[in-house]
């Protein structure tokens, strides 16, 4: 487990990293998967703690680039739209990301307004608006269904708005297509989830922390020797090329000294 906190991360050029969280008992425990330029998946490390907030999400992502989490061309980071993750992230890397939030749990979280029989209507409208391949088109029908909905459930139509250009990331980066199944969901750290589940569900009485973090550290390390490489994988390098350049652009504006930036209006932004 030592070996697992403290392996080294600098010895690949990382592309993605994909954060999520896990419930044992009380606590919940944070694992980093990461996806390197030619398509290899890695666990990066974990943190248990009581919640999913800012502060302790933010000291484990600093470890890991302490660790060597290096992506000097960009990095595009998958998340489930969880508040305190994406807090952390935005401490951590500030604008210098690009941030893709999981259009499968929003789906799901704006159908938790409706009532279950507007739930496959709803399930398909959502989806087929994502299915567009052109930001612009895919941004138009979500937009249509914001103002559909708004008639029906104000609630679930702010679901829709909040976050809605982080469901579009890669729609806005020109690779919806490409890398869709891999990257537009957080399927990838969704299926190290399960097959943790899968392997620890007979516990049902978790003594200490260090063992829960040993079954999880041991776990993790068994599913890692069988990973694959990421569908799609042949289109990393489009990616690497596109995180590039919003790095490139926005890089004149350095996240130490954000209070310093001109007016939003202002800035150069890559989209």
């Amino acid at each position: 487990m030592r070996q697992f906190h403290t392996r080294r991360h600098d010895d690949r050029e990382w592309l993605v990293l994909l954060l999520d969280g896990k419930t044992f008992a009380a606590d919940q425990v944070v694992i980093a998967l990461g996806v390197t330029t030619d398509g290899e998946k890695r666990v990066l490390g974990l943190v248990q703690t009581a919640t999913e907030n800012k502060r302790a999400c933010a000291a484990f992502v600093r470890e890991l680039v302490e660790r060597g989490l290096a992506a000097p061309k960009g990095l595009l980071v998958v998340l489930d739209g969880a508040k305190g993750l994406r807090a952390a992230v935005r401490d951590v890397f500030g604008d210098e990301v690009a941030v893709q939030r999981c259009q499968w749990h929003k789906r799901e979280n704006v159908l938790s307004y409706l009532p279950k029989s507007r739930h496959e209507e709803w399930r398909w409208k959502l989806q087929h608006a994502y299915s567009h391949g052109a930001y612009a088109d895919a941004k138009r029908a979500l937009q249509r269904l914001v103002a559909e909905l708004t008639k029906l459930n104000e609630s679930a139509a702010r679901s829709v708005d909040e976050g809605l250009d982080e469901t579009l990331t890669l729609h806005r980066l020109g690779l919806h297509e490409e890398l869709r199944r891999s990257l537009n969901t957080t399927n990838l750290i969704e299926s190290v989830m399960a097959q943790i589940e899968r392997k620890t569900q007979r516990v049902d009485h978790w003594r200490t922390s260090e063992q829960k973090q040993r079954w999880c550290a041991a776990t993790l390390l068994q599913i890692e020797q069988n990973f694959r490489c990421v569908r799609g994988f042949k289109h990393l390098p489009l990616l690497r090329t596109a995180l590039s350049n919003k790095l490139h652009t926005t890089a004149a504006f350095p996240r130490t000294s954000r209070s310093a930036l001109p007016p939003v209006a202002t800035r150069v932004r890559a989209w």
